[in-house]
């Protein structure tokens, strides 16, 4: 089976998550309109080669507009419109990407668009690769849905705001990117082993 760059994959969705994380880091009561326009520019930024090129991933393109939505709705609606977006915008961000993660695998696993570009074409069909990237997009999706949770836990109780909203979610998202660089090529091995036994 051809190797998959698995240490450019990791690279590739950390730029697909830059914008997210930018506005997660950025958002809060009195500033998550910047916050939409940093995720915006560095979502059009980071992807812009991309879109140049024609390859549209979801997560990307998802990212440009939802972030434009919350800066459009910053621009024209009042602030006390806009107190649902100040309470739960770190919740919303997270829930997206995991709404987007986990509907991809109806479709084409979000990971499978990054992992395309490091992996020869005849190796897209194969049930291995298939595999990997659907395990890997389950985990992501995973992880943002815990984090979506423990944001709306932190919302509603008095103490541990900063373990909820960023020491877990960190640690989740750091294991999330160990993983990911470290479970394609262990598939790969095993595939190996099985095939040197038959």
């Amino acid at each position: 089976m051809a190797q998959v760059n698995s240490g450019r994959r990791t690279g590739n969705l950390f730029f697909a998550f830059a914008p997210w994380i930018i506005f997660d880091v950025v958002a809060s009561p009195s500033t998550w309109e910047y916050a939409a326009l940093a995720g915006l520019v560095s979502a059009l930024v980071l992807n812009l080669p991309d879109l140049r090129r024609g390859s549209f991933k979801v997560l990307e393109i998802t990212g440009i507009a939802f972030f434009a939505a919350l800066s459009v709705l910053a621009l024209f609606l009042d602030r006390q419109d806009l107190y649902w977006v100040e309470r739960y915008a770190q919740v919303l961000s997270s829930s997206v990407i995991a709404v987007v993660a986990l509907g991809s695998l109806a479709f084409v696993p979000f990971t499978e668009q990054y992992a395309r570009e490091t992996t020869p074409r005849e190796v897209w069909g194969s049930p291995v690769f298939r595999h990997v990237n659907r395990v890997l997009t389950l985990l992501w999706g995973g992880v943002f849905v815990a984090t979506a949770l423990l944001g709306l836990l932190a919302v509603h109780t008095s103490s541990g705001g900063d373990w909820l909203n960023w020491v877990i979610p960190v640690v989740l998202l750091v294991l999330a990117v160990r993983f990911t660089e470290r479970y394609p090529g262990r598939v790969r091995e095993r595939s190996r082993r099985v095939h040197a036994e038959l």
